[in-house]
């Protein structure tokens, strides 16, 4: 097969499924620890990459939160938000929805309406600086209960808290343990102030967890839904309502959810005619980014450039961007592509 690797990295793309915090480059994770000398994590660049190795769902959260832990400033917020957004750009991503735990920075006693400047300062200096469009998924914390689900509701649906670039409400943390039915009232708080709904779910769980996001929470998008290719049922509703699964390859496998890539189920999505859109989660922690998930996806479909295009352009439809947006990002894509073939 053609070596996809050059033609993906000057494809332009759209990501749909990717953590702020977990977006952190090792260099700013190494920068931010040596802020917060009293952090466990590393301050070595190098000796993230150790720190990063996961045994399973339950120790990737302990981790994850160490690192959400060094995030303790407005100042930390946006040095992290444009810096996310830089390695964006370099990648030729055009657009991402980028998911956001506020409830996580809160808590930890960043003023609200300062976490909310620092991220759309950093917003607006990248669309000005790269020409990437950032928009913002508020997500519940799951593993942190009920408490979280109320603030983050919250500080979504305020007018004059809410910020400019949000158009999404979703769910992340553990799933095992933390059914989805409990949060239906905050998402039908958010989705009456007008946003979509994008929670995770059948990452670690079965499908019923997947029918439960869509049943109770009215999710417009899944979040991983690796599970759902063991019901056909739930396969031919998620097509035939255009119910994107936001897969994340990589991080399947770095978190164990599903035990090698050549496992991977995401075959059975494409072959049952679901809406699938390439993501990478949190790609420094999973030694990964979004061009390499396209090429994991790529051999994993058997794809040429033309199919790589096609699944890019998934992501542009299933996002929340405008029609002109969506028509815009689009037709770049299929410009780039003509013309690379061309060649």
């Amino acid at each position: 097969m053609t070596d996809l690797h050059p033609f993906i990295a000057g494809l332009p793309k759209a990501e749909l499924h990717v953590h702020h915090v977990g977006s952190a480059s090792p260099r700013i994770v190494a920068e931010l620890a040596a802020r917060h000398p009293d952090s466990k994590v590393p301050t070595d660049p190098e000796a993230l990459t150790d720190y990063f190795s996961f045994t399973d769902f339950a120790h990737f959260i302990d981790v994850y939160l160490s690192v959400v832990d060094l995030v303790r400033t407005p100042e930390d917020v946006r040095l992290l938000t444009f810096e996310v957004a830089r390695d964006m750009a370099r990648q030729n991503i055009r657009y991402a929805e980028l998911t956001i735990t506020p409830y996580s920075s809160t808590r930890r006693g960043i003023d609200e309406r300062a976490f909310m400047a620092a991220i759309e300062d950093a917003r607006k200096a990248a669309e000005a600086e790269f020409g990437t469009i950032l928009r913002w998924c508020f997500d519940i914390p799951g593993e942190a209960g009920l408490i979280s689900a109320e603030e983050t509701a919250r500080l979504a649906t305020t007018d004059g808290l809410r910020p400019e670039g949000l158009v999404s409400f979703g769910l992340g943390g553990p799933e095992i343990g933390v059914p989805r039915p409990q949060f239906k009232p905050f998402f039908d708080q958010a989705r009456a102030a007008g946003l979509h709904s994008v929670p995770h779910a059948g990452e670690t769980t079965g499908p019923q967890t997947i029918w439960d996001a869509i049943n109770d929470l009215g999710a417009e998008r899944i979040g991983h839904g690796t599970s759902s290719v063991q019901d056909p049922a739930l396969l031919a509703h998620l097509a035939e309502h255009r119910i994107a699964l936001e897969v994340c390859p990589t991080s399947n496998i770095a978190t164990r959810a599903v035990a090698t890539l050549d496992e991977h189920p995401i075959r059975q999505m494409v072959d049952a005619g679901v809406l699938v859109t390439i993501n990478s989660d949190d790609p420094p922690m999973f030694g990964t980014d979004l061009n390499n998930e396209y090429a994991v996806a790529a051999r994993l479909l058997g794809l040429d450039e033309r199919g790589v295009a096609a699944l890019a352009k998934n992501a542009v439809e299933a996002s929340f961007l405008d029609a002109a947006g969506k028509a815009r990002i689009s037709a770049e894509i299929d410009a780039y592509t003509d013309t690379w073939l061309a060649r």
